[in-house]
């Protein structure tokens, strides 16, 4: 098994040391990664900063262009790194999986590339000129997580190098080898050092985090992780962009019809096997429509084939990582011992059934939990939902927003309008009516609460890699 380089100053840098990467269907490796040190961050950082001094003076339009020319290029490449990304991460291929996920960062891409930052005009009169600039940072450190590693590393380093930044990639050791190949690839269109990515055990999150060449963090991970990069980046004051977990909740009215949005619901909430930072994580369903909504929803998830993402005809994998299987799974016993159980079957007999390797959870619905109990108030991550039943609006609306996190929610019923009034009141970043999680490239995404601050995607989301300069004349 040929290892992977890290990839810096454009060009493939092997190191002494590897990690084995394993496939989570398989627990077999599916690679080896590069085993990063100080010295190589130190490398990419320099190679970076060596390249915005040249890249920060190129013309936006032909950043522009620079960054369709990615697009064009991860589009040419896609089927090897959706094969490399279901080998590592363990999504299906098909479906709602890793050529969607490829899709998905290739269309990102080209719209951010459709952006534009002008000279904003203040003030042009007989008393003078004011103009407002938008300056690139310099060096922008991404760390990203193993849920989505393309398409989060895409969300990251295109807007960061269309304003004129560099960027030195981190991604998680649990997922490294489809973003290397990505920044691989990127790296055929682009200067040298524009883009640069080291991988490496979690001992390298804090070196970057600290690393005084770096202007700005973008983060997308845990609130507890992210509370750790706030700390790290106070003493060099560095910009940041946290996108951290969240505990998404859904609200479904008494006006619905159950079997109309069983399947978004599903979607909602076991995309990528739930482990979706915006997935739906606890859904209020009024006691009118509670027992209809959960038979329709059990009827869906009871024909939804899980297995090795190889298969063509499979639809969801497994948990990524042992780690995460433990917390589901933890998460999990606690919600069966205090509620009813409507679909999940044991989850090490189940293992078995699978094979008796992966990190294989049965998709799981229980009922009969409230606010208080774990499954509902701590963020699972994983095929797991609770189900709560309520009988005032007024209530649901409440425990939807006692919680810590803010990232999404949703609410569902036929009159918009009173879903709107309702989404208007909920304490989240982003707000669905009649579906959940379904972000757009043009739509600014990110959290309130503990779940991050600063947004991604659109004007807003590239606005900030820059710092503002105001010009009197």
């Amino acid at each position: 098994m040929e290892p992977f380089c890290l990839i810096i100053d454009g060009g493939r840098v092997p190191t002494q040391e590897h990690f084995e990467v394993l496939n989570p269907a398989k627990e077999e490796p599916a690679g080896l990664a590069p085993l990063g040190q100080k010295k190589h961050l130190d490398d990419a950082v320099a190679a970076a900063k060596r390249a915005f001094g040249k890249w920060r003076e190129v013309p936006e339009a032909d950043r522009q262009a620079a960054c369709m020319e990615v697009a064009s290029k991860i589009e040419e490449n896609a089927e090897e790194l959706a094969q490399l990304l279901t080998a590592e991460q363990g999504k299906p291929l098909n479906g709602l999986g890793s050529r969607w996920e490829i899709g998905g960062a290739v269309a990102w891409a080209q719209y951010t590339a459709s952006l534009s930052l002008p000279v904003k005009v203040l003030q042009d009169n007989e008393q003078g000129r004011i103009e407002l600039h938008r300056k690139p940072l310099g060096v922008v450190g991404s760390i990203t997580p193993w849920n989505f590693p393309v398409m989060i590393a895409v969300w990251h380093s295109i807007p960061a190098i269309l304003s004129g930044n560099t960027v030195v990639c981190k991604p998680s050791p649990f997922t490294p080898l489809s973003t290397l190949r990505l920044v691989e690839i990127m790296s055929e269109v682009l200067p040298q050092g524009v883009v640069n990515c080291i991988t490496g055990k979690d001992t390298l999150g804090p070196a970057i985090t600290a690393h005084e060449g770096i202007g700005k963090i973008i983060f997308t991970g845990s609130c507890a992780t992210g509370k750790k990069v706030m700390v790290n980046a106070a003493e060099t004051m560095k910009r940041l962009t946290l996108e951290l977990g969240g505990n998404d909740a859904g609200i479904v009215l008494p006006d619905v019809d159950p079997k109309e949005i069983a399947e978004g619901l599903f979607w909602g909430a076991f995309i990528n096997s739930g482990q979706t930072c915006a997935a739906l994580k606890r859904l209020y369903v009024h006691e009118d429509v509670h027992d209809e909504v959960c038979s329709e929803l059990v009827a869906i998830a009871e024909n939804m084939k899980m297995g090795e993402g190889t298969g063509e005809d499979v639809i969801l994998g497994p948990v990524q990582n042992a780690k995460q299987y433990d917390i589901v799974a933890d998460l999990a016993a606690s919600g069966k011992a205090g509620g009813r159980v409507l679909l999940g079957e044991d989850p090490e007999k189940y293992r078995d059934k699978m094979g008796g390797k992966g990190y294989f959870y049965p998709l799981t619905i229980i009922t009969d939990l409230d606010n208080g109990d774990r499954l509902v108030d701590e963020e699972q991550f994983g095929p797991v939902l609770p189900v709560i039943r309520y009988s005032q609006v007024e209530e649901a609306i409440e425990k939807a927003n006692d919680n810590p996190s803010g990232l999404g929610g949703s609410v569902w019923s036929r009159d918009i309008a009173q879903a709107r009034e309702i989404a208007n009141r909920m304490e989240c970043g982003s707000v669905w009516i009649n579906k959940h999680g379904m972000i757009q490239p043009n739509a600014p995404f990110g959290g309130v609460k503990s779940s991050g601050f600063g947004v991604e995607f659109g004007e807003e989301g590239l606005l900030e890699y820059t710092d503002i300069q105001v010009v009197f004349s």
